[in-house]
């Protein structure tokens, strides 16, 4: 869906926008040529913090323009047909020099996770993270999931927790599978206390581009969260 633009999200120039690069917030797309490719860019920015995508712009930043409206309409594709839910956007045209650059925003979704179908007709979820785009882990999906849930979640303080709390004091991070080996526990045992830790807060879920870890969250009083569990049992 194709919303009418709001000024403040078009505020600077398409040369002060170049100038500032691809970062989390913004990609270059030479040219449109698979809709399937654009509707994963378009679901990572949903799925973390909104960004936009110039279309008609090489990576190095040179504006070369789009060929044909054919662009804006493989977009629209990617936006209804490839990506779950649909993602809305708002667009403009910037007119430089005879060439024409598509300025595509996608606002931060209040309703992830959205999935991208590949070219395998599976339907894959992913966030952005600094200039790329990654498969978000699945402690991340059933985060979002939780996070929209209306019946809340349940949590136990077992040994299993607790074991989590005291390895994170003592170390940097933990990976998924890591924390199924060290604490002898199923993947979806390791899936439900991560991601109930996640949407807690006491946890933070870190994805780079090779692979996924968690973190205490460092504003998270392990002091205050032991009475807290404690005065609770």
């Amino acid at each position: 869906m194709c919303l009418k633009p709001n000024k403040k999200i078009f505020d600077l120039s398409l040369f002060q926008l170049i100038n500032k690069g691809e970062h989390q917030q913004q990609d270059f797309k030479y040219c449109i040529n698979d809709s399937k490719k654009i509707a994963k860019s378009l679901v990572a920015f949903a799925n973390t913090n909104g960004g936009r995508l110039l279309i008609g712009v090489k990576d190095n930043g040179k504006v070369v323009g789009i060929k044909s409206d054919e662009e804006f309409y493989m977009v629209e594709a990617a936006a209804k047909i490839y990506s779950k839910p649909t993602i809305s956007f708002l667009t403009k045209q910037w007119h430089v020099n005879g060439k024409t650059v598509l300025d595509i925003w996608i606002d931060p979704s209040n309703e992830k996770p959205h999935f991208a179908k590949d070219e395998n007709g599976k339907w894959l979820a992913y966030i952005r993270k600094d200039d790329e785009n990654l498969l978000a882990h699945k402690i991340q999906i059933e985060v979002w999931k939780k996070q929209k849930s209306k019946h809340g979640i349940y949590f136990t303080y077992s040994d299993n927790e607790k074991y989590l709390i005291r390895y994170l004091r003592s170390n940097r991070s933990i990976s998924f599978s890591k924390f199924i080996r060290q604490a002898h526990i199923s993947r979806k045992k390791a899936e439900d206390i991560l991601s109930n830790f996640v949407v807690m807060g006491i946890i933070d879920i870190h994805t780079e581009s090779n692979g996924t870890r968690f973190c205490l969250n460092k504003n998270f009083l392990v002091s205050e969260f032991h009475l807290f569990t404690t005065n609770e049992t």
